[in-house]
């Protein structure tokens, strides 16, 4: 039988849209991985700015970012984050990942809220780095990624969540927090960020996309005073 094609969720950024089939899968949870200065954050937040430049409102949950450096670091971009937020298209949301152990545990919480009641469509989680840490043992892990990818996938709209890794030092497999959200998640975006001869240059993957025929190439990625741009042409990884 011919595969029914579900209805795409465009990230906004044109390059990348086209090696997806126009988008993320609706209502899919997708993993952005990178190392620190990859440009995980920013590439989350053009993601959302996309969504409420069409009138829809999306949810920003932080471990880490405070609001205001958050808001200014935005602007650099072009990004008017109040702006949105005055409208009801943007709500900035600081938590621990306590909290988010919390709300697995009494099956939702503030965020649940927040998604039913503003009627979210697209969610970031930035980043979920800390929140496997919490679980000691590869069961705990698991059970929990599992937990929490459920929880996302019934609000009904579409997630990112940020993971703090260096894909050129070890597997996701290789370790026990982040085996279990490779394994949960719709698809992986991987960003490399490389050292060169005179400066680092960053770099895109998709390892994996359930329900896409995706790129398994690697591409260039530039940050401009617009965002996070990404090269047409196919190319390949250099060697540190």
């Amino acid at each position: 039988m011919p595969r029914v094609k579900k209805e795409r969720v465009p990230f906004g950024i044109a390059n990348f849209d086209a090696l997806i089939e126009g988008g993320f899968e609706s209502n899919s949870t997708n993993l952005l991985v990178g190392g620190p200065g990859s440009g995980k954050t920013i590439m989350a937040a053009q993601f959302l700015v996309n969504c409420m430049e069409k009138g829809e409102p999306c949810l920003y949950v932080t471990f880490e970012e405070k609001r205001d450096q958050f808001f200014d670091h935005m602007l650099e971009f072009g990004w008017d984050l109040e702006k949105y937020e005055e409208r009801g298209l943007f709500t900035f949301l600081e938590y621990t990942p306590a909290k988010v152990k919390t709300m697995l545990e009494e099956g939702g919480g503030s965020i649940e809220s927040i998604i039913i009641g503003k009627k979210i469509s697209r969610l970031v989680i930035d980043s979920i780095t800390s929140f496997a840490l919490l679980f000691e043992d590869e069961l705990s892990k698991r059970e929990a990624a599992l937990n929490l990818f459920n929880m996302i996938r019934k609000w009904n709209c579409t997630s990112l969540l940020t993971l703090e890794f260096n894909p050129l030092e070890e597997s996701l497999s290789d370790k026990a927090q982040t085996k279990a959200l490779e394994f949960e998640s719709d698809s992986i975006i991987i960003i490399y960020f490389i050292r060169g001869k005179e400066k680092r240059q960053r770099y895109i993957e998709i390892l994996k996309m359930r329900g896409t025929n995706h790129s398994e190439r690697v591409y260039k990625v530039d940050i401009d005073e617009t965002g996070i741009k990404i090269d047409k042409n196919p190319t390949s990884l250099p060697k540190e």
